[in-house]
């Protein structure tokens, strides 16, 4: 009878799998060439192929991160808003919100091409309206993990209304402000300065 380590599989050869960092990366060079191409020649007359080209994979591959063309820009607004998530996670309750904001404004705030990319998407969504739905999406999907973080924090099987409006005033204020920045300055790298005056004036409205 063979012994187990004849009957064993041989191990796995040739080249391995892309890891969840490397998808992650090439899902954001995704986002950024759909801007570019978005600014040059419109959302209705780019395609997705000339998205693929540009990143250097095929079609198929894009479509197996993205369900259509319009979502190719989501990795730039979602890295911001998990940002954000993990701060209120990680926000315990015998600290304050400038603690809060410390968080906030500090660690993850993305290359100078990463942002300059997120603040030409957002000028795209005054008149793009499927990249406004993109935009509105990604706010929409936000507020509910932020809700959950703050119920933690406060001790809570799940948020209360209270909770429910705190963490709407944040994400208001992170959608507003980036807006505004956006349509108001070329300085993205001004940005944290801003989102930090926002998060000041939403902070009114939080538990100490």
């Amino acid at each position: 009878m063979p012994n187990e380590q004849q009957t064993r599989t041989p191990e796995r050869t040739g080249r391995p799998p892309l890891t969840e960092r490397r998808k992650a990366e090439t899902r954001l060079e995704v986002a950024r060439a759909a801007v570019r191409l978005f600014l040059a020649k419109g959302l209705a007359g780019t395609s997705a192929e000339e998205i693929a080209a540009e990143v250097g994979i095929s079609a198929r591959t894009l479509w197996r991160y993205f369900p259509n063309k319009e979502s190719c820009v989501m990795p730039l607004l979602t890295g911001g808003i998990e940002h954000t998530a993990a701060c209120l996670r990680s926000w315990r309750r015998d600290q304050g919100v400038s603690d809060l904001l410390g968080m906030l404004t500090s660690g993850r705030v993305g290359s100078r091409e990463e942002m300059a990319a997120m603040m030409n998407l957002v000028r795209l969504t005054r008149t793009e309206p499927g990249l406004r739905a993109v935009w509105l999406e990604a706010h929409r999907e936000a507020e509910p993990a932020f809700a959950e973080a703050l119920a933690h924090r406060a001790g809570l099987a799940e948020p209360d209304l209270v909770i429910a409006i705190q963490a709407a005033m944040i994400n208001s204020a992170l959608r507003v402000t980036v807006e505004h920045h956006a349509f108001n300055t070329e300085r993205p790298e001004s940005l944290a300065e801003a989102t930090a005056e926002a998060l000041v004036i939403a902070a009114r409205g939080l538990p100490n």
